[in-house]
């Protein structure tokens, strides 16, 4: 994992992002946090934890954070890869660790993670129909038969990062991005993931409200 960049993107997690920071850092040597505009000591938090941080200096969303990490990341001539990871808590280093080797066994484009692919995850009735509807719109305009098209547990190859770049500043940058690699045909699998939702990540906008959002922005993009 020497190669790997890990992207944290940043709102408002003074209290979460330097556990986070310091789990990924056992297994992955750089971790870059896109401080969104944050009102908190999130950035000197996730600094002193051992993260490159880079700041906007107002909110601009998860989107236009991942594509501050990814231009970041591909500064580094030796990058190979980037893994996309929530601040909260809520995603599996294991995991992440899993999806960047199978994108190398199988020389991979991408990776996605899916909550759907095995019943470790405990989503209630009502956020898994959203979702799963969110799923089925991208697989009309992708092509790519995804059981879970946000899950925000990525893992992307620094050639298919060459070729796209993230317009949607917000949570629709998702679907953007899915459709984007369906249009370049890229070589791509899913990989089951832990998604552990605690009171804090629900607190932080993991709500069946913010899931009905994704499906809204969708609908205007």
């Amino acid at each position: 994992m020497s190669r790997t960049w890990v992207i944290i993107p940043t709102y408002n997690e003074a209290t979460m992002i330097g556990t986070v920071v310091t789990d990924v850092l056992k297994s992955f040597d750089h971790v870059v946090c896109v401080d969104d505009g944050s009102s908190d000591d999130s950035a000197q938090v996730a600094r002193a934890a051992g993260a490159h941080v880079v700041q906007h200096p107002i909110n601009l969303g998860q989107g236009a954070s991942l594509q501050t990490g990814i231009d970041f990341a591909l500064s580094d001539p030796l990058m190979t890869e980037v893994v996309t990871f929530d601040a909260d808590g809520q995603h599996q280093t294991a995991d992440a660790i899993a999806m960047v080797e199978l994108l190398r066994e199988k020389n991979l484009d991408i990776v996605i993670g899916s909550r759907f692919l095995d019943d470790r995850t405990q989503v209630s009735p009502a956020k898994r129909l959203v979702l799963r509807t969110a799923a089925f719109y991208t697989r009309l305009t992708s092509g790519m038969a995804l059981t879970d098209a946000h899950n925000g547990l990525r893992v992307l190859d620094r050639g298919l990062l060459r070729q796209i770049r993230i317009e949607q500043n917000r949570m629709a940058h998702a679907s953007e991005l899915i459709d984007k690699v369906g249009r370049l045909k890229a070589n791509w699998a899913e990989y089951p993931t832990h998604i552990v939702y605690t009171e804090y990540s629900k607190a932080k906008g993991q709500s069946l409200l913010n899931s009905v959002n994704i499906l809204v922005e969708l609908l205007f993009r």
